[in-house]
């Protein structure tokens, strides 16, 4: 566990050295949790190194081309490769099995709230990639997702400062409303593609 330590914070160090493409990067490699990342950069917004703005765009966009990445595995490689060399990417067998599942249930419009819901949430573009979704529409369900996200937790370690480390308590009140209303939006997309297909059917 301390070698562990040392090594998060040196890529904190980095983060801070790089200011906003470190946030950026941190997020694309995600060898430590966005979360961390994007508190962090919050923790750096208090200390004045960065801007808010410019904090939550980087934010955003190394988000955004981490899952990217994933989507491009999931499309050129397919399941054989990410079931192999998945772990290094912290993405496992049961990972892959979720959002599959999910996708193949629910369709393009998980790419949005799955992002909120553990397990799905990183493995999510896997299953997009597999079906070769279209990238324009990826993008946009993606980036709508990763924004408040990346605003939240930034905003939240901005507002603990030196306690940013403390993100998983301060988080804890909003995380789960969040995940909730990813459900809730889960189950109307559902309901009403549902209605879709049965009136489609009905006037066949």
């Amino acid at each position: 566990m301390h070698i562990l330590s040392e090594i998060i914070d040196k890529l904190l160090l980095w983060i801070e050295e790089l200011g906003y493409f470190g946030i950026m990067i941190g997020l694309m490699i995600e060898i430590i949790p966005s979360e961390i990342v994007l508190a962090y950069g919050g923790y750096l917004v208090y200390q004045g190194h960065i801007n808010f703005i410019g904090a939550v765009l980087f934010g955003t966009v190394g988000g955004v081309l981490a899952q990217l990445f994933i989507y491009w595995i999931g499309r050129y490689g397919g399941r054989p490769i990410l079931e192999r060399y998945g772990k290094y990417i912290f993405i496992h067998k049961k990972h892959i099995d979720v959002a599959e599942s999910w996708f193949l249930k629910y369709g393009t419009g998980v790419i949005f709230s799955a992002r909120f819901i553990p397990v799905a949430r990183h493995a999510i573009s896997i299953p997009a990639g597999m079906a070769k979704m279209k990238v324009g529409k990826f993008l946009l369900l993606t980036t709508l997702a990763v924004l408040p996200w990346s605003i939240l937790f930034i905003a939240l370690g901005r507002v603990l400062g030196e306690q940013w480390e403390n993100i998983d308590e301060k988080a804890a009140p909003y995380i789960m409303p969040i995940l909730l209303s990813a459900v809730a939006l889960l189950i109307v997309y559902f309901l009403i593609k549902w209605m879709i297909s049965g009136k489609k059917k009905g006037d066949a």
